[in-house]
């Protein structure tokens, strides 16, 4: 089978329980290939073998998005009821949210999201690795009350200690730099 990049596959070794989109493939120096995937409907990042790989039948696929369509709805109707009783009851000001996010599937989904609950949002997409770059800026743009920043990250390689920030690809950038930064410290 010649699985590609775009491809919507399953890994055979968990049973296909989880859809993910072919993100890239490469190749290691013995030859064998490897691909990068990202979940269908769930934010998740992973890697498997080639040969570890099913491509996933157009209905199927069809039925999980709609399924998790469904699932979204449910949760944005439980959560707006929730957010308008405890408005009414307390009066409460939800503030503005600025919300960067490295995936524009996930970004454009969180607006939905913010836009159906009513919430004061700004999303951004912004890849990961220019999040540190951009935060400042745009904190002093928008000024909000509350920031979120969503994205992928991955573990050095050669990382072994999953509670050591610089084992990790972003994370230890954005760390980094607003170690650094005497504006970021400032703002939060």
């Amino acid at each position: 089978m010649n699985i590609k990049k775009g491809d919507i596959v399953g890994r055979k070794s968990y049973g296909k329980d989880v859809f993910f989109i072919v993100d890239n493939i490469l190749k290691t120096r013995l030859d064998n290939k490897f691909a990068i995937l990202k979940g269908l409907n769930i934010r998740i990042m992973a890697d498997s073998p080639i040969d570890d790989l099913e491509i996933i039948n157009k209905q199927d696929v069809i039925n999980s998005i709609k399924l998790s369509d469904i699932d979204l709805e449910n949760r944005i109707k439980k959560n707006k009821d929730k957010i308008n009783d405890s408005l009414k009851r307390q009066r409460m000001y939800t503030g503005k949210i600025l919300h960067l996010d490295g995936d524009r599937k996930y970004s454009e989904k969180s607006a939905r999201y913010y836009n159906k609950l009513g919430l004061n949002a700004i999303v951004k997409n912004i890849v990961e690795n220019r999040q540190a770059k951009v935060v400042v800026p745009l904190l002093n743009k928008y000024n909000p009350d509350i920031l979120i920043i969503t994205g992928h990250d991955a573990m050095l390689k050669n990382g072994s200690n999953y509670s050591n920030i610089y084992n990790y690809r972003n994370s230890r950038a954005f760390y980094k730099y607003c170690k650094g930064s005497k504006k970021m410290g400032s703002k939060l």
